[in-house]
């Protein structure tokens, strides 16, 4: 299983990590859902470690958790961080989406 992110990625999540509420969080869960556009929506939640049966990997110094069923869908996936006048967020590029929705937090695989 493979999940990147970029340095950019990767110092937001630090930060993000660092926020007194979030009470001591150590890693990333990166997870698929039911939802969006397309289908399925990306998910990102900060946690203090991973669940028993997660896929663990690191990537530029940050912990990465992935659930088994969420793994089928976004490995090979990278994450980076844009900011821009018009917003700010994670963008997702995965090379098992078979199409994306035009704001492109949901897929189809």
């Amino acid at each position: 299983m493979s999940v990147t992110l970029t340095p950019k990625a990767a110092e937001k999540v630090r930060q993000l990590m660092e926020d007194p509420g979030q009470d001591g969080a150590q890693g990333l869960r990166v997870r698929v859902a039911g939802g969006g556009c397309s289908g399925l929506t990306y998910k990102l939640e900060l946690e203090r470690g991973p669940e028993d049966k997660d896929q663990v990997s690191e990537s530029e110094g940050v912990p990465i958790y992935v659930d088994p069923k969420s793994a089928l869908f976004i490995d090979g996936t990278q994450i980076d961080y844009h900011e821009s006048m018009m917003g700010s967020g994670f963008a997702f590029s995965n090379p098992n989406a078979k199409g994306t929705c035009g704001c492109g937090t949901s897929f189809t695989a």
